[in-house]
């Protein structure tokens, strides 16, 4: 499972696995890697990647350095660097990232706004 995950994500190291069977209610608050396959309801926030699988079901605001979404997310979405939105995900929410791609068959109903990554100044000279 956990090599699988890890491919599946592109994350080489995961901190935090929140099974297909496990359901967590409340802030969830992290470091490193994140892979949800189950259910979180509250507010989602980790300085790492992020990966939700395509069963997964997320009610919650959520923020990552980057993130992979394949299941169901409601809530508002910001990512520092680059949103993979896979053919599978299900978004009612806006999402704001610094680069974004979104898979054919994905369902996104909310805003989206572009942001400056990590590092990138704001100001053009």
């Amino acid at each position: 499972m956990f090599n699988a995950q890890e491919e599946k994500g592109g994350l080489k190291e995961v901190e935090t696995i929140i099974g297909p069977s496990v359901k967590v209610k409340g802030n969830f608050h992290g470091q490193g890697n994140i892979v949800i396959e189950g259910i979180l309801e509250g507010s989602l926030k980790t300085q790492s990647s992020l990966h939700i699988g395509d069963k997964a079901k997320v009610t919650a605001n959520v923020e990552a350095k980057g993130a992979t979404i394949s299941g169901e997310v409601v809530g508002n979405i910001k990512i520092k660097g680059y949103l993979d939105v896979g053919p599978t995900a299900k978004i009612t929410g806006d999402i704001e990232a610094s680069s974004l791609s979104i898979a054919r068959g994905a369902i996104l109903n909310g805003k989206c706004a572009m942001s400056p990554g990590e590092g990138v100044s704001k100001e053009i000279k």
